[in-house]
């Protein structure tokens, strides 16, 4: 039986929540500070707070990206090397 694209992508839509509620709830993920560290961000004003904000996003965000890209580009390719002649043919070969 196939599952329609709507069971399936509900079921992402599920899992993607329950991945986000779990690392939203847990408290160890806010707890990821030294005492150093928090004494001078507190005391550095606003405008610190702010770059240390943006600075962190900066460093978070393009590794992430480069990894969801290349698990993608695994999965996509996932069945290349597998001998079965269903898959040794693609459109979009390189």
């Amino acid at each position: 039986m196939t599952v329609s694209l709507v069971q399936k992508l509900a079921r992402s839509l599920r899992a993607a929540l329950a991945a986000l509620v779990v690392l939203g709830l847990n408290a160890a993920c806010s707890a990821q500070s030294c005492a150093l560290c928090y004494t001078q961000a507190a005391g550095g004003g606003h405008r610190l707070i702010q770059g240390l904000r943006t600075g962190i996003l900066v460093l978070i965000v393009p590794p992430m990206f480069m990894s969801v890209g290349i698990t993608l580009l695994a999965y996509k390719k996932r069945n290349r090397t597998s001998g079965d002649p269903r898959f040794t043919k693609t459109d979009n070969d390189w």
